[in-house]
């Protein structure tokens, strides 16, 4: 149905994809658009090509080898025509641009944690910061804590972060915190949406490998006994 034997998701035909997505909308209700559920099909697709291409494709062995290491299931067409773009110049220079886009997603993945950390960081002098203030004005009445989260917030994070960082009412604040709730929200839909859509998937495709090796035993069944019907 989504053969692997398309340089890429862009190449595979429409008549492919909308056989793929009909059959997920009749056996799965699912409350999302057309477009998310092909979006979610090709991302699967991918991760399964080059599931299969690790485990198959050994990079240690001859090309002969490579096309008779066909995967179960699979049609032998189909993992020769695979085989054949990843052992081209294309596939092997598409592999290389992969390969450089992963390391710098992962160097911008390793930025982000740091500076995460450098938020975890300042949340945590600010706390301690506050507990200080307190300490002082419990025995010390001359402390005005009116302005004590914008003094500490200038201490921590420098003279522009109390601008920066602190809404200036309360009106602010609660419309902040229902943004930030409201994106919450939205993120926690999406990767529901994102799993369940994979989840059914992963249901769709195990059901058609049964039914390929179901259909594969029937025809070994078949030869096997025309064979012995010639013998006989």
């Amino acid at each position: 149905m989504l053969p692997i034997n398309y340089e890429s998701w862009h190449h595979m035909p429409d008549s492919n994809k909308n056989q793929a997505l009909d059959n997920i909308k009749e056996r799965f209700a699912l409350d999302v658009s057309d477009d998310y559920i092909k979006k979610a099909l090709g991302k699967k697709w991918r991760d399964h090509k080059s599931t299969l291409k690790k485990q198959y494709f050994k990079k240690d062995i001859s090309l002969e080898e490579k096309l008779r290491n066909v995967p179960p299931g699979m049609l032998r067409y189909q993992w020769e025509d695979a085989v054949g773009f990843w052992n081209s110049k294309k596939g092997e220079d598409r592999e290389r641009v992969g390969t450089s886009s992963r390391q710098k997603l992962k160097f911008t993945h390793t930025i982000r944690s740091r500076s995460f950390a450098s938020v975890a960081e300042a949340k945590k002098k600010l706390k301690e910061k506050k507990a200080e203030y307190e300490a002082i004005a419990s025995t010390d009445s001359s402390v005005n804590l009116e302005n004590i989260d914008n003094r500490i917030i200038t201490e921590v994070l420098g003279p522009k972060s109390s601008q920066q960082y602190m809404p200036s009412g309360s009106q602010d604040q609660a419309e902040v915190q229902r943004l930030k709730d409201q994106i919450a929200q939205m993120q926690a839909s999406t990767v529901e949406q994102i799993a369940e859509v994979e989840r059914k998937y992963e249901e769709l495709q195990q059901q058609l490998r049964t039914d390929a090796a179901a259909r594969e035993t029937a025809a070994t069944a078949r030869e096997v006994a025309a064979a012995a019907m010639a013998v006989e």
